[in-house]
């Protein structure tokens, strides 16, 4: 009844669509049953024959498209032509059905539902087009249309010798021929069609592909039985044949859905599958190994249909000639076409063959100069492990020629000590499962050649002893395999350097701190309990900074170098040295003395404070260092590692210990002891006390009047800071500070860190006030203690200090810098640079402590000053030693000859004021005058103007 396609049975169906396919089976039979036994009556024969096939027909369309809907893909055009087409035979049984069942009158000879039943084939053709692989090139296009017609014109052939020709030649009406004809030559087009491109279907969704192939099978067979002359005369709806198309419509209707089942029977046996997988690939007796062999079997039927289309058309001419007939017209004329399709297909292929060949050739010789011509060396391996083939480029790599190697043992040329990893990793690599990794990448040192050898005096400097690093990528080879292989010697030479580098000092090339920490995790971890405990020595090269102040930072480096050789020579070989950075240094002591047990504590710190003094006496030698000879000292902290250390507590409590020792006066060793830990601890609870204070305002400022001796008078305020704790008790710097009566700067990162902040508050405070001072109408010049390490601040700019008097109204003559502890380690230049900066602005200068060294008058000559400020110890003993008045007159006397204005401090008796007067001194501040005072006193005192001298009133005037 409807034109038909496909010849390809489908496959046996999976268990997962068991039920669908036992509901299948049941219609099937059911409507074949009836059909068989005539339904029980003419008319319902003849509603199941007509509207039953329509409503199988509209199934497999409602299906069809359904799926195309839901599920976009590849094959989504193609299920939607299936149903097309399905929906014209539903359309063309309705109609069949509306004249025989409903008019109650026969079908007339051309009617509306021979046109739709024509209408099935063009949309069954796009479909297949769709599910077959379509040509890459134009020939493929034009072999695969002659192909259809060999194909077609051999169906033809038969079809008009056994049948058409007698169909045609009856003398019915025009349209009766046409129609009779329609159907047959329809068929033979799509059979032609399912024929030519069965060979070139797709291989996805195979399953639900030859399912709808088959519904088709099953429908053109019942249309080539329906167009016959035997069954054409005695057909009736509702007949055994009607069966044939419900089934094929049934089956249509269940073949976009076959591919979900199959995915759930895949899913579910899953387990099962990979288990098997690997059996499957070794043994070759799989499923997957019985579709390699049938596939060349298809190819070759695909490649034998054109001839086998010929041998038809010949063999229905020899039908004719041995029935005694002559040769149809449209058998001759069909048979020289096919014959001459046939020559330009061969033709064709022939060239195509030819062009084929050509490409492969220069395909192969592209590739042969890739091989020969690349840097990297390509080897062919047997199974066996020797060398088939080498490439040209081993001469330039290895140094050997590529014929020496070929026939050599591979294992041979790889170093002893990788040969165990190289097997392992190729043997790992041959038994994971072909759809594992495709490539594996090895390294491994290779036997190098004479030729590479000698390439850099002959002496094996490519590699460890003639050996090359090599890096090879290794494939799978049906033959064995192939290794992709290139020098990375450099490679892994910079590496080795990197890593070095990355682990020593590069100045000294000693360990670095990362490394000795290690080397003193190793030396804690691997005691044995007959050992004596593992010692850490923290180094740290006194005076080192004046050094690269004075002869420069090159020479600096040169005695660090010299220092780090020194180092080194004087430890043991078991022991290990490290330049933790700047100029400290750690040494690592391990093991002891022979018989020296970890419970003789008094001999292992003899004996470590032995190697402590041998290394300070040795580091503290005399240096050449950019060529003059320049000395530093050595403090050395010891720490000894005790049960359950780390090797942070260790190298910290060496460093302690260290910081003790320069505390202590440097140049001398310091062990270890609990307490330094303990007073660590305060220190912190004080610093983060001390910050608590100056976000709570608990800071205070002070001054304490500097009264000119020759007559009394108030001339300037010295601000002093003070912390009054949440308890009401009131701390002087020289108690939070844990050092002199200043902004000490001194200690360690906890101590810098609050100077800092309390310096900053404390400038900051003395402007403001000063200011209010001056507004008031009580102007007076005012003095704030800085030591030089907060001058030298980033912190503490001169602009912080320009924008500090601009904010709040200050004539910068009226503040005046007192620098404390200007000794080298403050930066000389650099405190050079900010007092000059500062006196630009018109801020004055004074210099603390004149009198009690050598940095004070080194500070003198290079510092811009205005005032020199005599060091308390020097005011103390006055009254009482000649040599201190003499001494003190002459640093007055230098103040006065460079004319600069002299102040002392700490003057607290009548007789060191009486004293002062005598020796020209001009200022004075102490407790002979005055105490510090708080604002509201100050002003007060400022009120007064002046203050008795001591001769007239020998104790201090106390306001109230």
């Amino acid at each position: 009844m409807t034109a038909s396609i496909g010849a390809v049975v489908p496959r046996p169906p999976l268990p997962g669509g068991f039920v669908p396919q036992l509901v299948l089976a049941t219609l099937c039979a059911g409507y074949a049953t009836g059909a068989a036994l005539g339904w029980g009556s003419d008319r319902l024969a003849l509603i199941m024959g007509d509207f039953g096939l329509s409503a199988a027909a509209f199934a497999a369309a409602f299906s069809c498209l359904y799926y195309a809907r839901i599920r976009p893909g590849r094959f989504r055009p193609a299920w939607a032509m299936f149903g097309v087409s399905s929906a014209m035979a539903g359309v063309g049984n309705g109609v069949w059905g509306w004249y025989e069942v409903v008019l109650r009158r026969p079908l007339p000879e051309a009617s509306l539902a021979d046109f739709f039943f024509l209408l099935f084939a063009p949309p069954a053709v796009l479909g297949l087009l769709v599910l077959a692989r379509r040509p890459v090139s134009r020939a493929g296009w034009i072999c695969l249309g002659l192909d259809t017609w060999l194909i077609g014109g051999s169906l033809l052939t038969i079809s008009w010798t056994l049948a058409l020709a007698h169909a045609a030649g009856d003398g019915d009406s025009v349209p009766h021929m046409a129609l009779s004809l329609a159907y047959p030559l329809l068929d033979i087009v799509l059979v032609s069609m399912v024929l030519a491109l069965h060979f070139r279907r797709t291989a996805a969704g195979r399953s639900a592909i030859n399912t709808a192939i088959g519904a088709l099978v099953i429908t053109v067979l019942c249309d080539a039985l329906f167009t016959s002359p035997l069954l054409q005369e005695q057909y009736r709806s509702g007949q055994l044949l009607d069966a044939g198309w419900f089934a094929g419509s049934i089956l249509l209707a269940y073949a976009p859905w076959v591919g979900r089942a199959e995915d759930a029977a895949a899913a579910r046996a899953a387990g099962a599958e990979a288990k098997a997988e690997a059996a499957k690939a070794a043994d070759g007796t799989g499923e997957r190994a019985r579709e390699e062999r049938a596939r060349p079997i298809a190819g070759h039927l695909g490649a034998l249909a054109p001839y086998l289309a010929a041998g038809v058309c010949t063999l229905g001419i020899l039908y004719n000639l041995l029935d005694g007939r002559s040769v149809d017209r449209v058998v001759l004329i069909t048979a020289c076409t096919v014959v001459l399709a046939l020559v330009v297909r061969q033709a064709i292929m022939l060239l195509d063959n030819i062009s084929l060949t050509r490409e492969l050739a220069q395909k192969e010789n592209h590739f042969r100069s890739l091989v020969q011509g690349s840097s990297d060396v390509i080897m062919i391996a047997a199974p066996s492990g020797v060398l088939r083939y080498v490439s040209p480029a081993a001469l330039g790599v290895y140094g050997t020629d590529p014929e020496e190697l070929v026939g050599c043992e591979l294992a041979g040329l790889i170093h002893p000590e990788d040969l165990g990893r190289v097997l392992h990793e190729v043997r790992r690599f041959l038994s994971a499962p072909p759809g594992g990794a495709r490539s594996i990448r090895i390294e491994c040192r290779f036997r190098a050649g004479r030729g590479r050898r000698g390439a850099r005096g002959g002496d094996g400097a490519y590699g460890e002893d003639g050996w090359l690093n090599v890096e090879s990528t290794v494939n799978r080879h049906h033959s064995g395999l192939i290794f992709n292989s290139r020098d990375v010697t450099e490679r892994v030479r910079l590496q080795a350097q990197l890593q070095h580098n990355a682990s020593h000092d590069r100045l000294t090339d000693l360990p670095n701190r990362a490394l000795f920490t290690e080397r003193v995790g190793h030396a804690l971890g691997g005691r044995r309990a007959g050992d004596a405990n593992a010692a850490v020595l923290f180094i740290d090269l006194d005076g080192f900074k004046a050094v690269n102040d004075t002869v420069g930072h090159a020479a600096g480096d040169e005695l660090l170098i010299q220092a780090g050789r020194r180092l080194q020579e004087s430890i043991r070989s078991g022991d290990s040295a490290a330049r933790l950075g700047g100029d400290e240094f750690a040494v690592l002591l391990v093991g002891g003395a022979a018989g020296e047990s970890r419970s003789d504590g008094a001999g292992r710190e003899r004996r470590t404070r032995e190697v402590a003094d041998r290394l300070r006496v040795r580091l503290s030698e005399p240096y050449t260092a950019g060529g003059v000879e320049v000395r530093v000292a050595a403090s050395i902290g010891v720490a000894f590692a005790e049960p359950g250390s780390t090797p942070a507590e260790l190298m910290r409590n060496a460093d302690l210990a260290m910081y003790r020792a320069k505390q202590a006066g440097k140049a001398r060793v310091e062990l270890y002891a609990p307490q330094m830990q303990a007073e660590v601890v305060r220190r912190i609870e004080l610093a983060n006390r001390l910050r608590s204070a100056l976000d709570n305002g608990q800071f205070t400022l002070v001054h304490q009047p500097v009264v000119e001796l020759s007559s009394g008078r108030l001339a300037a305020l010295s601000a002093q800071p003070r912390w009054r704790s949440a308890q009401g008790i009131v701390h002087t710097p020289a108690e939070f500070m844990q050092g002199p009566p200043d902004i000490g700067g001194r200690g360690g990162g906890q101590d810098r860190a609050r100077s800092a902040e309390l310096a900053r508050w404390l400038l900051e405070a003395t402007v403001e006030q000063a200011a209010e001072r001056y507004e008031a109408g009580l102007g007076i010049p005012v003095t704030v203690r800085m030591p030089a390490a907060r001058l030298t601040d980033r912190s503490m700019s001169p602009q912080l200090v320009e924008a500090l008097l601009v904010r709040h109204g200050l004539p910068p003559g009226a503040l005046t810098v007192e620098v404390t502890d200007s000794d080298a380690r403050a930066g000389m230049d650099e405190l050079e640079r900010r007092l000059v900066a500062l006196r630009h602005l018109g801020v004055r200068v004074a210099l603390d402590g004149f009198g009690s060294g050598h940095a004070a008058i080194a500070a003198l000559r290079r510092l811009p000053v205005d005032v020199l400020k005599l060091d308390r110890g020097l005011v103390d003993g006055l009254a009482e030693s000649p040599r201190l008045r003499a001494i003190a007159a002459g640093m007055i006397g230098i103040a006065g000859d460079l004319g600069l204005d002299s102040a002392a401090e700490g003057v607290d008796l009548p007789e060191q004021a009486e004293v002062l007067r005598a020796l020209g001194c001009r200022h004075a501040q102490g407790m002979a005058y005055c105490e510090p005072l708080e604002e509201e006193r100050v002003r007060d005192a400022l009120a007064l103007g002046a203050f008795a001298l001591p001769e007239e009133d020998a104790s201090a005037i106390a306001l109230t």
